[in-house]
């Protein structure tokens, strides 16, 4: 992308509390005074997306997580809404998920068949 001088990506650095794969979406959080990340995960509403990474990251490895901007995908189909999984922590899927207690929070929506608008709706709670 483009930006001007001196503009960029929303991004935080923080160190990752389990290992990430590039394009998970995460969640940060406190770890007893340290600002950390996880796997976002839709069955545990203390989990919910806050961001993702776009680079692997190893246990206990600085992670720059983005707070806006595309998180890159494939075979994204263009219109589609887009929500944190229930069935693999860190990933999106286009299917809600309905299961008791499960976090039911929009992602974003695909913009092109590799991108979707990272713009996290407030979780709702199933019950």
């Amino acid at each position: 992308t483009v930006m001007p001088e001196g503009i960029g990506a929303e991004t935080q650095v923080m160190a990752a509390s389990e290992g990430l794969s590039p394009n998970d979406v995460v969640n940060i959080f406190d770890d007893t005074g340290t600002t950390k990340c996880r796997k976002a995960d839709a069955t545990d509403a203390t989990k919910p997306a806050d961001g993702y990474v776009k680079a692997a990251v190893e246990l206990g490895a600085n992670a720059t997580v983005y707070t806006d901007g595309y998180l890159p995908g494939s075979g994204l189909t263009v219109g589609s809404k887009y929500f944190l999984s229930a069935d693999t922590p860190g990933t999106v899927t286009t299917t809600p998920p309905s299961g008791t207690g499960n976090i039911m929070q929009q992602i974003g929506k695909a913009v092109s068949p590799t991108a979707i608008k990272f713009e996290p709706l407030t979780p709702i709670v199933r019950a």
